[in-house]
């Protein structure tokens, strides 16, 4: 291996082991309770070298965002793949974002906060990668709805922009996910997965009439 190569390699090696050690601390202590400190400290390097790779803690938190969404992304992506009718693939949509919200709850925490979470004056290459990751998250889908339009699996006169569509159906099932992940009274017996599912068969009746 070439020596640009090589010492390539290592940076981004150490780029992740960064990443890796903020999460661990960041999910374990909280954001607010971290400092460069611990980050450096759990990845094996000095804080000096720490500040060579990110200028700050929040630049930190932003790259841990920024894997969060790609892992969501990746869930969808797999999600509508597995589906063959547009409708069949919002309802695989729907489902992943709740088995994420689930499975990898951390990092949906993490990616709830995005949107309040200070961003920098000037996009870095992290920022540029948040808003095309949540781009093509939208775009995935914008395109499952426009599928079900092509395949009348969901009523064209019912859905009359699948951008505007595919935006309220994620933020009202983001708000499903959330108060179902919400403490309750001991007496109160919520079932996520029941919330869910019914949410998303309202959803889609919307949509399709059936």
């Amino acid at each position: 291996m070439a020596a640009t190569a090589r010492r390539a390699l290592e940076k981004q090696r150490r780029y992740e082991d960064i990443v890796a050690a903020a999460e661990q601390a960041f999910f374990s202590q909280g954001y607010t309770q971290t400092s460069m400190d611990d980050i450096a400290t759990g990845a094996a390097l000095s804080r000096a070298l720490l500040y060579v790779y990110f200028k700050d803690k929040a630049a930190i938190m932003r790259a841990v965002m920024l894997k969060a969404c790609q892992r969501m992304l990746s869930r969808f992506e797999e999600a509508a793949e597995r589906a063959d009718k547009g409708a069949d693939k919002v309802r695989a949509i729907g489902q992943a974002y709740y088995r994420y919200s689930e499975e990898d709850s951390d990092y949906f925490d993490v990616m709830t906060d995005l949107s309040t979470f200070p961003m920098p004056e000037e996009p870095d290459e992290v920022t540029l990668g948040l808003q095309e990751t949540r781009q093509r998250v939208h775009a995935l889908m914008v395109a499952a709805i426009r599928c079900g339009l092509d395949d009348h699996s969901i009523n064209p006169e019912r859905v009359h922009d699948p951008d505007l569509t595919a935006q309220i159906l994620r933020g009202s099932l983001h708000g499903v996910i959330m108060y179902a992940r919400q403490p309750k009274d001991p007496d109160e017996l919520i079932n996520g997965q029941a919330m869910v599912d019914e949410a998303i068969d309202m959803m889609c009746y919307a949509m399709t009439d059936r």
